[in-house]
């Protein structure tokens, strides 16, 4: 299959969207053009794919980056057997150019990857007026059941099923899990892996640092929003913890194994309560107990796997009390590792749900193509060919 991957919003890196879709679907020999901000992220595209630097669509201004997809899509669609979506404000791009599309006569599979609950997520915009986000959620799911209508819906989570009508495929959020078992925990590093703002816990993070310094290495990683660089800039300069910035999935995966703890300080926000957070499930997979807020995903991980330790919501203090913990119980922390590492090669492990992915998308794309008039044909052979 020819497959066209769009983001705006995401890195170009992003663990789901590179790591493991188009990981995935390389394995089966698709051949992939994957549009996203490459230059405003400062990376470049793996050789791997053909790369479409689009602008990045960030903050209260994201008409440039739209109009970009918009013409991307109108040019490159119909190109496509399947065009995978990964941001809802692309959804606004689509009305004409799926017009456009059915006037030539070439309507790719179009899908929407749906990546979070994208109306809980608008109230923790901080620039988005308090006064707006009401209607503009109203309007959200308006165009979700819009959305529903028109494409192909792929969800990230279980619970993402009530906010349609009809039932739709779950691509998880879940890791690559290492087949040999990790090697054990240490007793005096601690990591955090994931994208840093205030409702993801940032500030009890950099808090529970300065109660565990000089004990612990606290190691930081990942990118973080405007309003929590300087003080994490600060804390990294001060030694409280070491800030490494955005890294690569598999690079920043690589840091994991050997840590005494995994941070998971997610604040209790409605676009959390329903998502398992990704980062509890790669420190689980690398051996790390984690030690996390009780989101209820979260939660249920560590009591049904006794794989870490929950604590109170924005109690930084409690946070570091637990890492104490783990490191003062070696039995413990012991055992929270190899029973994470244990669930996550069994139940949580991506290699064994990347085949379901490809041939969901393999038995739309044939779907469509057994009637008339909606989508263009599949690769022959030798493109086939060319592509392995």
């Amino acid at each position: 299959m020819r497959i066209l991957v769009v983001t705006v919003v995401h890195h170009p890196e992003d663990a789901r969207i590179l790591h493991r879709e188009i990981a995935a679907l390389r394995e089966r020999g698709h051949r992939i053009v994957y549009a996203a901000p490459f230059a405003a992220r400062e990376v470049a595209p793996r050789p791997y794919v053909e790369g479409v630097d689009l602008p990045r669509a960030a903050g209260r201004d994201r008409r440039a980056a739209l109009r970009a997809a918009r013409a991307l899509l109108a040019e490159r669609g119909p190109q496509a057997d399947v065009v995978l979506l990964h941001d809802p404000e692309l959804l606004l791009a689509l009305p004409g150019t799926l017009r456009q599309w059915r006037r030539a006569g070439r309507v790719p599979v179009t899908v929407w990857d749906v990546h979070e609950d994208t109306a809980a997520a608008l109230t923790m915009k901080r620039w988005l007026p308090r006064p707006l986000r009401p209607p503009l959620r109203l309007a959200v799911r308006a165009a979700e059941r819009l959305a529903e209508r028109q494409l192909r819906l792929l969800l990230a989570e279980d619970a993402y099923q009530r906010r349609f009508r009809r039932t739709h495929p779950v691509v998880a959020n879940l890791t690559t899990v290492p087949p040999e078992q990790p090697e054990p925990p240490g007793d005096d590093r601690v990591v955090y892996l994931g994208h840093l703002s205030q409702a993801r816990g940032a500030p009890e993070l950099i808090e529970a640092a300065r109660l565990l310094a000089p004990d612990f290495r606290v190691e930081v990683i990942g990118a973080a929003d405007p309003d929590v660089r300087g003080a994490l800039t600060e804390a990294d300069r001060d030694g409280v913890l070491r800030w490494h910035g955005y890294l690569p999935n598999d690079r920043a995966l690589a840091l994991l194994s050997g840590s005494l703890a995994g941070l998971s300080l997610l604040r209790d926000q409605p676009n959390y309560r329903h998502s398992r957070p990704t980062k509890a499930v790669e420190y689980m997979a690398h051996g790390v107990p984690v030690v996390t807020t009780p989101t209820p995903l979260a939660a249920d991980l560590i009591e049904r796997y006794g794989c870490g330790l929950v604590v109170p919501y924005e109690d930084p203090a409690t946070a570091a009390q637990a890492v104490r913990h783990l490191r003062a119980d070696r039995q413990l922390r012991r055992r929270a590792a190899v029973r994470g590492w244990e669930a996550a090669l069994s139940d949580l492990n991506w290699a064994d749900r990347a085949t379901e992915f490809v041939m969901c998308l393999e038995s739309w794309v044939k779907e469509a193509s057994a009637a008339p008039g909606s989508a263009p044909p599949s690769p022959s052979q030798d493109d086939a060919a060319r592509t392995a």
